[in-house]
Parts: C-alpha cells; sequence; structure tokens
C-alpha cells in the first residue's frame, strides 16, 4: 500500500472538515463528542504551533540577514587591522606569524631545466684512429 504523505493544510483541512460534520450531527453522535472534542483541542494546538514555526522562520531570516551584515564589517576591520600590523613590522618580519599573517621570504625560483643533450654525434676517440692536427 503506497501512502502518499499529506501536507500540514492537507491535514488541518481534513480535521477542520471533520470537526464540522461531527458538530452538525452531534445529536446522532453523541458517543463521538469527547473525541471531537480532543480533536479540536488537537486542531487549536497544531495552529497556534504553526503560527509559532511561521514567527520563527521569519526570525531566522531576520537573524541571518543581521549576522551578514556584521560578517561584512568584521571583514573589513579584519582587513584593515592586518594592514596595519603588515605597515607597522614591515612586509618580512616574522613577528607577522604570531597574527596569522604569512610573511614575505622571497620568491622560489625554480631551478633551470637541464639543457637537451647535443644533438652531435662524434665518433669515438681511438689509440689508433687519425687525429687531425691543422
Amino acid at each position: 500500500m503506497n501512502k502518499s504523505r499529506k501536507t500540514y493544510a492537507d491535514v488541518v483541512t481534513g480535521w477542520v472538515s471533520l470537526t464540522a460534520g461531527l458538530t452538525a450531527n452531534s445529536v446522532n453522535l453523541p458517543h463521538l463528542e469527547t473525541h471531537r472534542q480532543e480533536l479540536l483541542q488537537l486542531l487549536a494546538e497544531a495552529q497556534a504551533l504553526n503560527a509559532q514555526q511561521a514567527a520563527q522562520t521569519a526570525a531566522k531570516q531576520e537573524t541571518t540577514k543581521e549576522l551578514q551584515v556584521v560578517l561584512e564589517e568584521g571583514l573589513k576591520l579584519a582587513t584593515f587591522l592586518r594592514v596595519g600590523v603588515r605597515q607597522h613590522y614591515g612586509n618580512r618580519s616574522e613577528k607577522l606569524v604570531e597574527f596569522g599573517l604569512q610573511p614575505f621570504r622571497g620568491r622560489r625560483v625554480p631551478p633551470p631545466p637541464e639543457p637537451p643533450p647535443s644533438p652531435e654525434v662524434t665518433a669515438p676517440v681511438t689509440p689508433d684512429s687519425p687525429v687531425d692536427s691543422e
């Protein structure tokens, strides 16, 4: 049996419809009155919790916006302070490490690549080979 999940609105609409029908026919269904009252209480509680959830969602969104503003201001101020520290101690000072900054230690120059072997082919020199002496 594949049971699809109902939304909050579907559930609440169903409860409202059910309690309205039970209220209209309470004379014929007196044995269900206690349970109808319970469902009305649960309906009121669900609606209150839904309103609370909506308020918390709005508050969360507002808090998120405020946090973004604080972070932006903090980033600007931290950048300003880092520049001030570098100005005071200099770019190469090891003291910068205390502030979480990387001192400038020079550029690493990679070693030059080895030259490729010469394409010349030379004959091996043997003791009885003639030597050119011009």
